[in-house]
């Protein structure tokens, strides 16, 4: 499990307000890339994005940001619990504002990523780890495409 699960507690419904306290309550320094970034990421709501997405998205509001940099302040805010991070594929990963524990549909042809409500999904037995290892948390991805109507 992580360290420390971050507590969205001083909000106060102003979005750049927010996200400086969500920043500073995680000992990351407010900068103003991650400032937008966050404010850009957190101020609608969960959702789950691709750093090519939060990248395009930050290009049409203007925000100054290289792809890299955008990279980078994804895996920070993972590391300190802002995100939580879910691969598809291998090659595709998705940031998710919504860092609680859950689980996802993936919607092959569209590549959405949806969250599954937390009662619908039981993991009913965890596996042994290995020696010398724990489990940090269990991911599960229900692959989803469109039915054939035909049948």
């Amino acid at each position: 499990m992580m360290a420390h699960e971050p507590r969205r507690t001083d909000l106060n419904g102003c979005p750049w307000h927010d996200v400086k306290s969500m920043l500073r309550e995680v000992g990351l320094r407010p900068t103003r890339q991650r400032m937008a970034l966050g404010w850009i990421l957190f101020g609608k709501g969960d959702r789950h994005l691709t750093a090519e997405m939060l990248y395009e998205e930050a290009s049409k509001a203007k925000v100054p940001v290289s792809l890299a940099t955008v990279y980078n302040t994804l895996h920070q805010f993972t590391e300190v619990g802002l995100l939580r991070q879910v691969a598809v594929d291998g090659s595709k990963t998705y940031f998710d504002t919504n860092a609680s524990e859950h689980h996802h549909f993936f919607v092959e042809g569209d590549n959405e990523l949806v969250d599954i409500p937390g009662t619908d999904v039981i993991v009913d037995k965890m596996p042994v780890a290995p020696e010398g290892y724990e489990i940090a948390r269990i991911d599960v991805v229900v692959r989803l495409k469109k039915a054939d109507r035909r049948r």
